[in-house]
């Protein structure tokens, strides 16, 4: 019994010796907090840009059709030529139109003849009226006669300007002044009302085309001054324009209209930005993007690495002592992707983590640097 005793004492001290040994090492091995890069909040008036892709159009695109059927005879242009206002592009050969009006114009000899058949017997008629021979009714009779030549002249000679006015339509020309696109149809090609000849492009000044959803159009004006729409978009700041390859198109752009219709389809309405297009470096039909400057006043600008999203809401690290707390803020892109401009949610003199806050929690203890 007594060496029972004795093993259950040693290994009781065995088991409190270990237990002091833990409770010794435990403080010095308790991780010490982590520091990370903070920043602190500073009013600021910040100018964000937001980007758009547009579809490039020129002033005027005036697709050529012909007026009448036919077979085109001569094209007189190039696709990419030069086109003055007025000038013949094709020669469409009709020989309806031809035969039209040498029909009309046999009418209108006939009923010239006619017509003077009609004023001889008036005349006759008039000299036998005033001796009596024939009575009043009779040479009435003549009267209508001959006015009824003249009207019928009258129809002839129309008709003859219609026909006339139908064979000019076989010289088809540009009803403005640009570039011609392609060419579809060549020589010999049988053309009707239904075909488009080719596209004439007047880009002297060309419209770049977006489209903003109802959100972000309302977004955008309450952005402005003024009381209404058109006074909105007379304060809008210039644009900038990216082109395809990247470059950026030396003139300026300004939004000129806002469709006042919302597409019910899409849920979107359009915006026109013209720009000056002298050097015709722009296409009617290329693309780019444009750059849509906005200024913000007494607002907070963060890197977007400091933010992260928890329930479609956006949030940062604010640092209160020596913990984190998670905030809730409302934001808006600045346009370069790398930082937001806080609208809402943090206060002058703010301090927060501005990165490895996927290493954070709520609570947690950290270390500024």
């Amino acid at each position: 019994m007594s060496f029972r005793i004795c093993v259950l004492m040693t290994v009781c001290a065995v088991i409190l010796s270990s237990c002091k040994k833990e409770n010794n090492q435990q403080p010095s091995q308790q991780a010490a907090p982590q520091s990370y890069p903070a920043k602190t909040m500073k009013t600021d008036n910040v100018t964000i840009y937001t980007t758009y892709p547009v579809t490039i159009k020129g002033q005027e695109d005036i697709e050529i059709r012909p007026r009448i059927d036919g077979f085109i005879e001569n094209i007189f242009i190039d696709e990419g030529s030069a086109v003055k206002k007025g000038q013949v592009l094709f020669k469409i050969n009709s020989p309806q139109s031809e035969q039209a009006v040498m029909t009309a114009k046999a009418s209108v000899n006939s009923a010239h003849a006619n017509l003077n058949t009609a004023e001889l017997d008036v005349e006759r008629m008039r000299i036998l009226a005033d001796k009596n021979i024939i009575s009043k009714v009779q040479l009435a009779s003549y009267v209508n006669q001959y006015k009824a030549a003249q009207a019928v002249v009258a129809e002839a000679e129309a008709t003859l300007s219609q026909a006339q006015a139908t064979l000019s339509w076989t010289n088809v020309s540009s009803p403005v002044e640009g570039m011609a696109g392609s060419i579809p149809y060549r020589l010999g090609s049988l053309v009707s009302s239904s075909n488009v000849l080719t596209t004439i492009a007047n880009t002297n000044n060309v419209f770049a085309y977006f489209s903003l959803n109802e959100k972000d159009l309302m977004d955008l004006l309450q952005h402005y001054e003024g009381k209404t729409q058109a006074e909105k978009i007379k304060n809008m700041p210039e644009t900038t324009l990216t082109l395809a390859d990247g470059t950026v198109y030396p003139e300026k752009g300004k939004i000129e209209t806002i469709a006042g219709v919302v597409n019910t389809s899409t849920g979107s309405a359009n915006l026109r930005v013209e720009f000056p297009n002298k050097q015709g470096t722009l296409r009617s039909g290329t693309s780019g993007r444009i750059e849509v400057s906005r200024e913000f006043e007494n607002v907070f600008e963060i890197p977007q690495k400091a933010t992260f999203t928890l329930l479609d809401k956006t949030m940062v690290y604010k640092i209160q002592g020596d913990s984190v707390i998670q905030t809730v803020i409302d934001i808006e892109s600045v346009g370069d992707g790398q930082h937001y401009v806080v609208t809402n949610g943090l206060q002058e003199g703010d301090i927060i983590v501005t990165d490895g806050i996927a290493t954070l929690s709520n609570g947690k203890k950290i270390k500024v640097n």
